[in-house]
């Protein structure tokens, strides 16, 4: 296994890092998780050099949590670093932060976490925790012990990214990031900026929830002109790890398979190992991907403001990862709330017409936008 600076810390972390948001399922259901085969996998994982193990409150309906827990036994725990995260959005009160902390710590069955993250933080759920204290209870959380480090997960635009690395000296900071996402949510330039801070960056995603192991036919013929024959999983997570400012790619692994594959693909990985040629098949893949966007929306802007609070190129990037990744159920949990608030889908349209009038593009947005919740909007009920 290769091993990377953390950050500021005196340590290193394996390129490498155990997401426990995909574990094996049991017919199918989240919150159904295979026990036996994932705790076989974070083993497998961790007897082969990972030393880099992230949870979360809400990940399997709770059950990751314990199931990581049962699987640090025996001697595991020690031979790791375990970070687990603060439902954020939850917390309605300073009263919550120990409510659910204690939770985590029994679930987890141990008496310390190594990084405390805030989860998912954005441009909303930041000031509501910041101003409920949660610096001050993280703080004095670090000095009784329970945790050593605090960091943060993120999605959200760049701005909001800077701000909240501005706000503390954070330890780390966890980033949506792979060869699709340069310019979205924190992007290439939300990973310089941390980095040049001091911040230990952690990519969440490099396989973008798996959609860039699993890929179209027009996509797959461009890494088969590749003279360096890789699995597209492997290319895709030595993008991440070609990058001197990352300190370990997470990948959330469903089997067995995926976990030997990504050990034997992150302990062959070295910062600036691609070489220019190769490097240059990651354009010709996005053109790929792009290719297939049914709607040839640049995110421009000049269609906002809505006159009726239609995010426009949102709803559109959405629905155009959707076609994209062949995804659509992940396009309708982002459509229907995971990415657009009340008030901003595209039923709100009422055909006005100066997104037409404004377009350089020239789409008939009015269509588009009929169509994007024909698909993606909810199903009326009976």
């Amino acid at each position: 296994m290769q091993y990377r600076r953390f950050g500021k810390l005196d340590w290193k972390v394996s390129a490498l890092g155990f997401g426990a948001m995909r574990l094996p399922l049991l017919d199918n259901n989240p919150a159904e998780v295979d026990e036996p085969e994932a705790i076989r996998m974070i083993r497998y994982a961790i007897d082969h050099g990972v030393n880099y193990l992230d949870t979360a409150y809400p990940y399997h309906g709770g059950n990751s949590e314990r199931i990581v827990g049962r699987a640090l036994k025996d001697g595991y725990r020690e031979k790791m670093k375990l970070a687990t995260k603060l439902p954020v959005r939850m917390c309605e009160s300073a009263d919550d932060f120990d409510r659910f902390f204690n939770e985590q710590m029994e679930r987890l069955d141990t008496g310390k976490i190594d990084f405390y993250l805030l989860h998912g933080l954005n441009g909303r759920s930041w000031p509501k925790v910041r101003d409920l204290g949660i610096l001050r209870w993280a703080e004095e959380k670090m000095a009784a012990g329970l945790f050593d480090y605090l960091g943060y997960s993120f999605h959200d635009e760049l701005d909001a990214f800077k701000e909240i690395v501005d706000a503390y000296d954070w330890t780390m900071c966890q980033v949506q990031y792979n060869y699709m996402d340069i310019e979205t949510q924190a992007g290439r330039k939300g990973v310089e900026y941390a980095a040049n801070k001091g911040l230990a960056v952690v990519v969440m995603e490099p396989l973008r929830g798996g959609k860039l192991g699993q890929q179209p036919e027009p996509v797959l013929k461009v890494w088969e002109s590749a003279s360096q024959k890789r699995t597209p999983a492997e290319w895709a997570l030595l993008w991440v790890l070609n990058q001197p400012e990352i300190s370990v790619a997470l990948s959330g692994m469903s089997t067995m398979e995926q976990v030997v594959e990504n050990v034997a693909v992150a302990s062959r990985s070295v910062p600036g190992m691609l070489t220019a040629e190769e490097l240059s098949l990651y354009g010709r893949i996005q053109e790929a991907y792009q290719g297939l966007s049914p709607i040839p929306c640049t995110s421009c802007g000049y269609c906002l403001p809505c006159p009726n609070g239609v995010e426009i190129p949102r709803v559109f990037q959405i629905y155009n990862d959707a076609i994209m990744y062949e995804d659509m159920r992940i396009g309708r949990f982002y459509y229907r709330g995971g990415r657009l608030e009340d008030g901003q889908r595209a039923d709100e349209c009422t055909e006005c017409g100066e997104c037409v009038d404004a377009c350089p593009q020239e789409i008939p947005v009015p269509d588009w936008l009929k169509k994007v919740h024909e698909e993606l909007g909810p199903r009326p009920s009976k």
